[in-house]
């Protein structure tokens, strides 16, 4: 059942959804797309992209359209009502899953934005990958602390979030004690990764290689 329609705080809300047929205790994951107001939907090509890649690696996935994109029902809401549409999501998602043991959140640009307040909100999340996150048009000040090892990647020469702007806001997250950072950057990409060889491909490689790696750490 890949399409569905779940129940949001604001009407009805769109998203695909990928089980693992046969392991319902299968990790859990939701992958966030970019700024609605700038044509981001959840057919992204980096959003759908980490979903097949976190389904590849045994996850159960859903992405889904914030709230009026689509054939979710309402409007943008400036990130405040896409924060509660993820955790409506979230909630949908481990309803489904009651037997899960991990769930990740993934986003890009805006979407990693969200996703990292929905890391402070939901203390069962357990690892996050943030892809383009946006340092230089949001505060992510609220990581104080961040609850949850991750990954964040970009590109080099992305243009829409700086480098730098991505590289103040690691520095200050492995500040923290408790969890660790991995920052990784992909040579010549911009904001969208546009080619799938040369960027795209690496990026979602360095993902997989990551999630896999904390996986088996946490089986031990």
């Amino acid at each position: 059942m890949p399409e569905l329609i779940f129940p949001g705080p604001d009407g009805r809300l769109e998203g695909r959804y990928h089980p693992q047929p046969g392991k319902p205790d299968a990790p859990i994951a939701i992958v966030l797309h970019p700024h609605p107001q700038f044509g981001g939907t959840m057919n992204n090509r980096v959003v759908y992209n980490l979903h097949y890649a976190f389904h590849r690696m045994g996850f159960t996935v859903m992405r889904f359209n914030f709230r009026g994109v689509g054939r979710s029902q309402g409007e943008f809401d400036q990130g405040i009502g896409e924060l509660s549409d993820a955790a409506s999501a979230l909630d949908y998602l481990q309803a489904m899953n009651p037997n899960s043991k991990h769930c990740w959140v993934a986003g890009f640009s805006f979407g990693a934005w969200i996703g990292m307040q929905l890391l402070m909100r939901r203390p069962e999340i357990t690892g996050f990958v943030s892809v383009a996150p946006p340092a230089n048009m949001y505060d992510f000040s609220f990581l104080a602390p961040c609850p949850s090892s991750g990954l964040i990647v970009n590109g080099t020469v992305d243009r829409v979030a700086p480098p730098k702007d991505t590289h103040a806001l690691v520095g200050k997250l492995r500040e923290q004690k408790g969890i660790t950072i991995t920052h990784e950057e992909i040579e010549g990409a911009d904001h969208f990764f546009r080619d799938d060889e040369v960027h795209m491909k690496p990026m979602i490689d360095l993902v997989q290689g990551y999630v896999r790696r904390r996986l088996t750490e946490s089986s031990r």
